[in-house]
């Protein structure tokens, strides 16, 4: 057993934007229970802390990717990276989550025990110092993907290639790159942003892509300052009013685009053509394969990704490569493209639960094995959340669904007492297989075996739409599929006295501040009682 310092209600893995919205969700839901957040780098933000490559940005809308109990009020609707940490880091402050987050804290292994009710966590201190946690929930918030190993390049002579080969996942903070030819290989979210971003000060960018994909021009402000009923309406309304346009639009789009797919092509060929300079035809460098949301479309604010290929200073190669000499990207149709330096963006290396292998009294659990409930909790595996964003919307709309729902099923557990929930399939026959990511990008394909399982049947089926699964997390039922089983007598936090310091801290958060914005949570994002 962990010493008593170590012992917690909950304990959340991982200090980017999940981890920092799940601890707001319990904490102001169920603040009796004691957590903490162990974070395996030396800062908040996860993904905004560790990526620092030239453009850095969101690949969402931040009205839905910020937190909706602390709305992002900037006027740009894609923000760049120092801006979203930022932003992270402030909110946790103003919660005072920030001072729950032990840094330099990595969890290695995870097992349940039966016998104490309890998940045993070895964690690695500093790189050096290996110390015991224990906690009755985990919450692995630790997103998708391996932070120390991107995907496997697969290159055609790339070993020949004698100048800067870069990966985008570890930028180096010192590379000069001003007035030098690159080539950017990749064509996802990635090389998207960085095309533009580098043909700045390099002399030429070419990105070099097999297949195209999708790619829209989005405005990078959000418009709301230039609305006449931003002169009538207060702040924190109009913050609500675009939030609600920034999920309904995009999920419209995405159901528009799965419903008529031509149709769709022919929406996005009509808004790219105009933007490309006369030397880059549409086809075949903007004429992806596949229909559009088979894969993630990707967003450049104000055009400039095609503001670059307009400059002159950036181009599109499309095809194989056949192979590299010592400064050049030989291609199979003849194409030969100079390159001083080399950015290998071609995709992240997916990664479930930050790399633990959970187990349950020793035995260890395989994730691909086993099926999603409700898309946040594992078959088999007790009081564990696994916390999922969407792949068609922002991640944090998933992480926020996921967490509400978790926190009102520790609540119905409590009424009860009941100590363990465990999700349960007893008809494995009847369950049809369904990938948990309806996607076919290469990065999820080649994920397959890590990934866990969803079905086409309540309770196991997979989360893709916002809406449905807040319903589901405020009113939906908390019982089908799952086992419970009664709390061992430990004291259990006295919910009672607190109900009415929750209800005067969220009155007291919901009042606008003298800009007209809300400091903190409106009554409306007040998670369900259960």
């Amino acid at each position: 057993m962990a010493s008593i310092e170590n012992c917690y209600d909950v304990v959340i893995i991982g200090a980017g934007i999940s981890g920092i919205n799940a601890a707001y969700r319990l904490q102001s839901s169920l603040p009796a229970y004691t957590y903490t957040i162990l974070e395996s780098r030396g800062g908040i933000g996860g993904t905004w802390d560790f990526w620092k490559y030239p453009g850095i940005r969101s690949d969402s809308d931040m009205h839905t990717f910020g937190f909706p109990w602390r709305p992002w009020t900037e006027q740009k609707a894609i923000g760049d990276g120092p801006s979203i940490k930022r932003y992270i880091c402030d909110t946790a402050a103003m919660y005072g989550i920030d001072k729950k987050v032990q840094y330099y804290h990595k969890v290695t292994a995870a097992d349940w025990s039966s016998d104490t009710q309890r998940w045993n966590l070895p964690v690695l201190v500093n790189g050096e110092k290996q110390t015991q946690y224990s906690a009755r929930f985990i919450l692995l918030c630790s997103g998708y993907y391996n932070y120390n190993e991107p995907l496997p390049t697969n290159i055609a002579g790339l070993e020949n290639f004698n100048g800067t080969i870069v990966h985008p996942q570890f930028w180096p903070e010192k590379l000069d790159y001003a007035n030098k030819k690159i080539a950017i290989i990749g064509s996802g979210a990635t090389a998207v942003t960085l095309l533009p971003n580098l043909a700045e000060q390099a002399e030429r960018v070419t990105m070099v892509q097999r297949s195209p994909g999708y790619l829209i021009s989005l405005p990078s402000s959000s418009g709301s300052d230039q609305s006449l009923i931003r002169r009538i309406l207060p702040a924190w309304f109009i913050q609500k009013l675009v939030r609600v346009q920034f999920l309904l639009v995009p999920w419209l789009f995405f159901l528009f685009c799965r419903k008529y797919p031509n149709a769709a092509r022919r929406v996005m060929r009509k808004r790219t053509e105009p933007q490309l300079p006369e030397n880059i035809p549409h086809d075949p460098h903007f004429h992806p394969r596949y229909n559009p949301w088979e894969q993630r479309l990707c967003a450049c604010p104000n055009g400039d990704f095609f503001a670059a290929l307009r400059s002159g200073r950036a181009g599109v190669a499309t095809g194989q490569i056949q192979n590299m000499t010592e400064r050049e990207i030989v291609m199979e149709d003849g194409e030969r493209i100079e390159a001083d330096i080399i950015v290998t963006a071609t995709g992240l290396k997916m990664q479930m639960a930050g790399g633990i292998a959970p187990s349950v009294d020793g035995q260890t659990m395989r994730i691909p094995d086993k099926f999603l409930w409700k898309g946040i909790m594992l078959q088999d595996l007790p009081n564990c959340l696994f916390v999922i964003g969407y792949t068609n919307a922002s991640w944090t709309l998933g992480a926020d669904a996921a967490a509400q729902h978790f926190v009102r099923l520790l609540k119905h557990m409590q009424s009860r007492g009941k100590g363990v929930v465990v999700p349960r399939v007893t008809n494995p026959e009847e369950l049809r297989e369904k990938p948990v990511m309806n996607l076919n990008s290469t990065y999820i394909q080649r994920a397959k075996d890590q990934l866990p399982k969803v079905s086409d049947s309540a309770p196991w089926l997979p989360r893709q739409n916002y809406f449905a699964d807040l319903i589901e997390a405020k009113i939906g039922d908390v019982s089908a599929g799952l086992e419970f089983v009664d709390r061992h007598n430990e004291e259990e936090p006295d919910q009672t006295v607190v109900d009415e310091k929750i209800q005067n801290e969220v009155e007291a958060t919901a009042k606008p501040a003298e800009d007209g914005s809300l400091k903190a949570a409106s009554i409306l994002d007040h998670p369900a009682s259960g």
